[in-house]
């Protein structure tokens, strides 16, 4: 793929499409892509390519859309997390073919959508997305749209990242680090909530979701672990960290939870 600190920069949520169906040359880089994807859960993820007419599909918050990616994975403990984190590297190989996309859980036909991608009862489609190229204009509803969650806003580093308790902002004079850090302070999140925190200790860096209500449910799992995993996503794409999962018993609050953890 092209430079991941420069995609991850770029890349924006596209809800305004220009029309045009995707072309066979880039239908097939995006089919070749989603059957390489991977995440180190270990857990397969399939993503599947719809089209809008066959299927019927549909989503209220498009305008201009042909085509669509589904994604499943199995219902198995990190199956959000490895969901994520696999979803969002096809995410951004789109982007790197100049097509748009964004991430969506609720505004849809859920069961149309799982029909049409094949779900099978041990498995969630926890997200999909449109694919196309971008109209040169955002429709006012994309735009209210986005202005409406602060889609162009992130919080500062000093509420996300921290050395050794919460109580501490991180400061680090590596600069693979900043760019990998920045990269988790700059992706996409259900309602933009960024949920992501992380703590340092030594070479480990701790990753934990900060819970809001809401966003848990039978059909859709917990949507902010799939938010850590793109946040996973973004990290171990530049550092080229290890995951492990030992929860070092830091102190935090009653909404927050222990992902995992990444040694570089």
């Amino acid at each position: 793929m092209t430079d991941i600190p420069e995609l991850i920069r770029t890349r924006r949520s596209v809800r305004t499409f220009d029309g045009r169906k995707i072309t066979v040359a880039d239908r097939d880089r995006l089919n070749a892509f989603a059957r390489s994807v991977d995440n180190p859960y270990g857990i397969p993820v399939s993503i599947v390519l719809l089209d809008k007419d066959e299927y019927g599909l549909s989503s209220l918050v498009l305008d201009g859309e042909t085509l669509y990616a589904a994604g499943k994975a199995p219902i198995t403990e990190h199956s959000e997390e490895a969901f994520g984190y696999s979803f969002e590297q096809f995410v951004l190989k789109a982007w790197s073919l100049g097509i748009g996309t964004t991430w969506i859980a609720g505004t849809m036909n859920r069961e149309h959508f799982e029909t049409a991608a094949g779900r099978r009862n041990d498995e969630r489609m926890y997200c999909i997305t449109p694919l196309g190229y971008p109209a040169k204009k955002m429709s006012l509803r994309e735009t209210l749209m986005r202005k409406g969650v602060k889609a162009d806003k992130r919080k500062p580093q000093s509420e996300l990242f921290f050395d050794g308790d919460f109580n501490t902002p991180l400061i680090t004079g590596d600069k693979r680090i900043n760019e990998a850090l920045e990269a988790v302070r700059l992706a996409p999140s259900a309602v933009n909530l960024q949920p992501w925190r992380i703590v340092r200790t030594d070479n480990q860096y701790h990753f934990y979701v900060k819970h809001k209500k809401g966003y848990i449910g039978e059909d859709t799992g917990d949507l902010q672990k799939v938010d850590m995993g793109i946040a996973l996503c973004h990290f171990m794409e530049i550092t080229k960290g290890e995951l492990i999962i030992n929860d070092p018993g830091i102190q935090t609050e009653e909404d927050m939870e222990y992902i995992s953890t990444v040694e570089v």
